[in-house]
């Protein structure tokens, strides 16, 4: 049972620590230890999480900029929204620190828990705020606030969805294939985000749906985020972190280093490499998926319906490429694949604003399925790759804390510096120069790094 700690700790594990082994004990429910079993668990949870925080990006181009931040400009008022979907990245650091620190502590299961528990009540409150023209600048400020704990609730989903699949398959010739389903986690949330949005702006007339159709979406991820606790509660804690707890008990030691300055202390390296090389995927990724919609709607002045259609085909391949291509880096190595995704980042920043200046629906959803082609190939490698850089004891911290600076650096503005770039140059072949720059960084990380594939990750504790 886990330890209720003072201050952050008692309220954050109170219910996934405590409350929540309880019932499950109460219940006799039998936790699961098998591969697909906790794949199953971590890419449901992972899609929860991202289905909330892809909610917000896809409605602050539809929605809050209209409802939440009328400056009268169009510009200005989608500028400031998108400022707020960046705001949650800001946060993503501290909660890939918190949570990290709780994850090599505490466990990775009731951190996850913790985690998705956070993220479903903010989603699920934002269907509540007011909008400006009720509450004046309070509706933003409540927008902000829930953004913001929207991001730091993601910030230690992803490091440890990936570890509770990643541990269990130690000494697994397929730890890729089994590490990327978490990775179908992002672009599964997109696709539903999408596609809840999508439906509820065919059924409804513009007006109800910028009225309250929107809210109906933030409103079901409550039902979403119960379905994911359920999922994660009949998972066990990973062996290899029982392990290192083990180990620490049998060496009498009472009070370890705080992960975070052992992680910063002896693998530094590993989190420039491990960041670095994901520059690329983030930043493109939100271009692909989430400025995509922006520039069909705002600067092509298509329907909105044209783009949102475009990220549901492209998210759709995403998922199902991602675990194939894990399949071939279980086969050639991680490197192989991540330089290949990075070269095509370089190029198809270019082709990726041609085929939407084209105007053609069809040529538009190329475009999108393109660029998400890509970052499924960064997807299927990433996970197993950031495990295999860090040893047990700050695995979680050291993934958590990588992954969110690549987030915060690359994901976070992009959607804000490709606008601004349009906006000064009055073409997409800058914002083509810009992605090309993430992607040659992502390259020399890569170099700089050795092959994972043939490692265990117990080797890492030695």
């Amino acid at each position: 049972m886990t330890t209720v700690t003072p201050g952050f700790h008692r309220y954050l594990f109170h219910f996934s620590g405590v409350t929540m082994s309880k019932v499950s004990t109460t219940a006799t429910v039998k936790k699961h230890t098998s591969l697909p079993t906790v794949a199953a668990s971590s890419l449901a949870g992972t899609a929860v999480e991202w289905y909330d925080f892809f909610l917000y990006g896809t409605a602050a181009a539809l929605v809050f900029n209209q409802l939440y931040f009328p400056t009268g400009d169009p510009f200005v008022s989608t500028m400031l929204a998108l400022g707020t979907f960046a705001a949650g990245f800001l946060a993503r650091p501290l909660g890939a620190i918190v949570l990290g620190h709780l994850g090599d502590r505490k466990g990775r299961r009731a951190t996850l828990i913790s985690s998705l528990m956070l993220m479903g009540v903010s989603t699920a409150l934002i269907a509540l705020i007011p909008t400006y023209e009720t509450i004046g600048v309070w509706a933003p400020i409540l927008l902000l606030l829930m953004r913001l704990v929207q991001g730091f609730a993601l910030g230690g989903e992803w490091g440890g969805a990936v570890l509770l699949v990643s541990e269990y398959s130690n000494d697994s010739s397929r730890r890729a294939f089994w590490a990327s389903w978490p990775n179908v986690g992002p672009p599964m949330g997109n696709l539903m985000a999408a596609g809840v949005l999508a439906l509820l702006s065919a059924t409804l007339t513009p007006e109800a749906f910028l009225s309250w159709g929107w809210r109906i979406a933030f409103g079901l991820s409550a039902v979403l985020v119960i379905i994911g606790l359920i999922l994660r509660l009949y998972v066990e804690e990973t062996p290899l972190f029982k392990e290192s707890q083990a180990r620490q008990a049998a060496a009498g030691v009472q009070h370890r280093r705080m992960p975070l300055a052992q992680l910063l202390r002896g693998n530094w390296r590993q989190i420039l490499i491990a960041a670095g090389s994901r520059m690329g995927e983030n930043a493109g990724f939100y271009i692909y998926s989430l400025f995509l919609i922006t520039y069909v709607t705002e600067i092509l002045k298509m329907e909105r319906g044209i783009g949102l259609s475009a990220v549901m085909v492209g998210q759709g391949v995403a998922i199902v490429a991602i675990p194939l291509m894990a399949i071939l880096a279980d086969r050639i190595g991680r490197k192989p694949v991540l330089f290949a995704a990075s070269a095509a980042t370089v190029l198809w920043g270019f082709a990726f604003f041609a085929l939407l200046d084209t105007k053609s629906p069809g040529l538009i959803t190329l475009a999108a399925v393109g660029g998400l082609l890509i970052f499924a190939a960064y997807s299927s490698v990433i996970g197993a790759f950031f495990s295999e850089l860090f040893p047990t004891e700050v695995r979680y911290s050291g993934t958590s804390v990588s992954y969110n600076i690549a987030s915060l650096i690359a994901g976070a503005l992009s959607p804000v510096i490709a606008l601004a770039l349009y906006e000064a140059f009055g073409t997409g072949l800058a914002i083509g120069i810009y992605l090309a720059v993430m992607g040659l960084i992502s390259i020399i990380s890569v170099a700089c790094a050795r092959e994972t594939k043939n490692i265990k990750l117990t080797d890492l504790d030695a």
